[in-house]
């Protein structure tokens, strides 16, 4: 299993995808159940090509599978430009914060109590699939900066917020798995740190981090007339490694860290236009290659009633927004063609309870039992409760309690529960999302007509 073997499967893969692109684009599939369905094909399962031993690859695929949530985290802060006191926040705040926790307590008492799993176990397993995947989620969340739909905007809000607020209950199951329980004084301190300290510390250092060197770069590149000059993906790269290293140097969630990073600079954006309605990236669109062209024709139509600071901000977010996706795209194929070929090794029955119970009672109650009055109707609700996809995210979570200390059998439970269910919820919210998003749009569109 050579690095040149590896990369022939990626190429491979990726050609696949480039191919028929014109095909599924019309066909009720996603492009990470074509992946999965290539996965299991060069696997153990198929033509036998590649293996992955899970024990010996988790170092690299814990940081492998964190890069590709730094930059989907990152890329949906940027989509989201409501500011954060609007009231459509409250969706995203409900959906990270009380059901998820009613998630991970479900999903708890399910294991403990259909499989007799131990309480560790359990409320590891729970923790790990609660959050929802903002790198496998982009259909159902927002497709711009633009998209102010309730739906969408609460399931982004809640994916990037999530993959971030599970931590502290990770760690909490890790805790209660090393003590044998509630012994000892270690609550108290998971309390404080995980909890009250690195989720706040997280947010704050992100957000303003942001939202800072957002108006600085932007003061700068108006100053010195360098608008369409200055390369954007470094700036990307540096604020998405920059937020994740300071956050965690004082001890708070990088995750939320760099989602925050992503709002902070969009409200940098949103302010420094004069509040206006349109994103700026949808007034000042460059064209190819506008590094390389002068500043008078690097920009498309006519802009000379732009203000100075849309263009600025328009070609930074644009190009932040491209290659932050291009990025989340490329690691999304790559990590989901790997859960495909380690999944004859671990695939583990009781998954099919788990996702059913998950998928149809645990999370659609949740939902419904949130307190939301007329931000969302019966219908958004529904589909707020379907459109919960797991996904890399929480492979994340796994290989990180792999390499914090899950061993022997619970680590062989954890393992292949956590990839079954991801599984299920690539297939069968692959096969039905398209459908429903296509049920959900034409039903408002003829709401909004009538």
């Amino acid at each position: 299993m050579t690095f040149i073997l590896w990369m022939a499967v990626l190429g491979a893969v990726l050609l696949t995808l480039a191919l028929t692109s014109s095909y599924l684009r019309w066909m009720p599939v996603t492009t990470s159940a074509v992946c999965l369905l290539l996965g299991v094909g060069i696997g153990p399962l198929g033509v036998d090509l590649l293996h992955l031993d899970i024990k010996n690859s988790a170092r690299w695929m814990e940081h492998l599978t964190e890069v590709a949530v730094l930059f989907s985290l990152f890329v949906s802060g940027l989509k989201l430009r409501l500011p954060l006191k609007h009231r459509t926040w409250r969706i995203a705040f409900g959906m990270a914060g009380p059901v998820m926790l009613l998630t991970i307590l479900g999903i708890c008492l399910a294991l403990h109590y259909l499989f007799a799993l131990s309480w560790g176990v359990s409320l590891l397993v729970g923790a790990i699939l609660a959050p929802t995947d903002p790198v496998l989620a982009g259909l159902v969340q927002v497709n711009n900066a633009q998209d102010y739909d309730a739906l969408r905007f609460g399931l982004s809000g809640e994916a990037g917020l999530n993959d971030g607020t599970a931590f502290p209950f990770v760690i909490f199951a890790l805790l209660f798995m090393q003590h044998g329980g509630f012994d000892g004084d270690w609550l108290g301190g998971w309390v404080l740190k995980n909890l009250l300290w690195a989720v706040p510390a997280g947010l704050l250092i992100g957000y303003w981090m942001g939202r800072g060197i957002g108006r600085v770069t932007l003061w700068m590149r108006i100053t010195n007339s360098d608008s369409t000059l200055s390369p954007n993906d470094y700036l990307t790269l540096a604020l998405i490694a920059l937020a994740y290293v300071v956050a965690e140097a004082v001890g708070g969630y990088g995750f939320l860290s760099v989602f925050a990073a992503g709002l902070g600079l969009r409200q940098a954006e949103f302010r420094s236009t004069g509040n206006s309605q349109t994103p700026s990236e949808h007034l000042a669109l460059p064209v190819v290659g506008h590094l390389e062209v002068e500043p008078e024709r690097a920009l498309q139509g006519d802009v000379s009633e732009l203000k100075d600071t849309q263009i600025a901000a328009g070609v930074m977010m644009g190009d932040m927004l491209s290659f932050g996706s291009l990025v989340e795209r490329s690691m999304e194929v790559f990590l989901v063609t790997v859960l495909g070929i380690v999944l004859a090794s671990h695939w583990d029955w009781r998954a099919l309870p788990v996702a059913a119970l998950l998928f149809c009672v645990i999370r659609p109650l949740g939902v419904l039992a949130m307190p939301w009055g007329r931000l969302i109707d019966l219908r958004q609700r529904g589909l707020m409760g379907w459109f919960g996809i797991r996904g890399i995210g929480s492979i994340y979570y796994l290989f990180y309690a792999l390499n914090h200390g899950l061993i022997g059998t619970s680590s062989a439970v954890a393992v292949n529960l956590t990839l079954s269910v991801i599984a299920l919820s690539i297939v069968v919210h692959g096969l039905s999302t398209q459908p429903m998003l296509v049920w959900y749009e034409r039903r408002a569109k003829a709401n909004a007509q009538s």
